[in-house]
């Protein structure tokens, strides 16, 4: 696994948001949980609900289930953790000031980017536009083909319409009885 993909593994929905685990981006920065949480408790004006907030015990056994933990305690926590959001985790770049906070943040601000946009890719709205494209080509393909439909009954009449007019004259003419007959004569013996 390359590192966006690493990163991309560590990145929950919760609350409806995309947010890291404080562990996991500790972890990824290089320093240790206590030390991330503390320059965030430290630069906490900077951090408002939307930037991060801490989970409940009902989100954090959702995420234990959805993890497969199999220490179902408290997995080595001894509070809920702390969740960052796209923008929380640009924040902690400005507060852990370091050449790898850096250039961790820069490859987690990526991996946010492609989780964006594959779920950009895959929104309802395209869908329904590809839906709709399809549906707009089948019904041109309809319309083609009953016009082609109404083109051929339009010379199938036409052509009816000259027989019955050519039955009508045959009928109409009088027999003419003077007329030799047709066929072979025999010489009388």
């Amino acid at each position: 696994m390359n590192e966006l993909q690493i990163i991309q593994s560590k990145i929950y929905e919760i609350r409806g948001q995309k947010v890291m685990l404080d562990r996991d981006l500790a972890e990824l920065y290089g320093v240790e949980t206590r030390v991330l949480n503390q320059a965030v408790k430290r630069n906490f004006e900077r951090f408002p609900e939307d930037f991060m907030f801490q989970m409940t015990d009902v989100e954090v056994s959702i995420w234990k289930s959805q993890i497969v933990m199999s220490n179902s305690i408290k997995m080595g926590m001894r509070r809920n953790p702390f969740v960052f959001t796209e923008l929380g985790v640009a924040m902690l770049s400005s507060v852990l000031n370091s050449t790898t906070a850096i250039q961790i943040n820069m490859g987690i601000m990526r991996a946010f980017v492609a989780i964006r946009q594959m779920i950009a890719d895959n929104s309802p709205m395209n869908r329904l536009s590809a839906l709709e494209k399809n549906f707009n080509e089948l019904k041109q393909d309809l319309e083609e083909i009953f016009a082609d439909y109404n083109d051929i009954n339009e010379d199938t009449r036409a052509q009816i319409e000259a027989i019955n007019t050519t039955l009508a004259e045959l009928q109409a003419k009088p027999k003419n009885t003077s007329l030799r007959p047709v066929g072979f004569i025999r010489p009388k013996e």
